[in-house]
């Protein structure tokens, strides 16, 4: 669950939840919906700026996803990301595991998921 203290960034056009602003000291790091940093901190401003340029096109890429007892990360896609759930399917064929598996990781990001 997305922490109450962060603060919540919508599109300025339509209203939807692009991300969200994580106070660091006088700063702001720039989240997913589902708290993955998507730069470094910044002014209230800039951050922004980066979760309205950005958009929500990270939900259409590829993911590497770390596995406990694998040595190599897995590609996935986001199936269903929101502040609540992150559902990821596997799209690796190098997985022992069936393609298209899914799997519910944790909301905030807690690091296995990266780019």
């Amino acid at each position: 669950m997305i922490p109450a203290h962060w603060l919540p960034h919508y599109r300025q056009g339509d209203g939807e939840l692009l991300g969200y602003l994580v106070p660091e000291a006088e700063q702001y790091l720039p989240v997913t919906v589902f708290g993955y940093g998507l730069a470094a901190a910044a002014d209230e401003d800039d951050a922004g700026q980066v979760l309205e340029n950005v958009g929500l096109g990270y939900l259409a890429d590829t993911w590497l996803l770390t596995l406990e007892d694998r040595d190599d990360p897995i590609n996935v896609q986001i199936v269903e990301a929101s502040p609540e759930r992150l559902r990821v399917k596997s799209v690796d064929y190098g997985w022992e595991q069936d393609y298209g598996t899914i799997i519910e990781l944790k909301v905030p990001d807690d690091g296995r998921l990266g780019r």
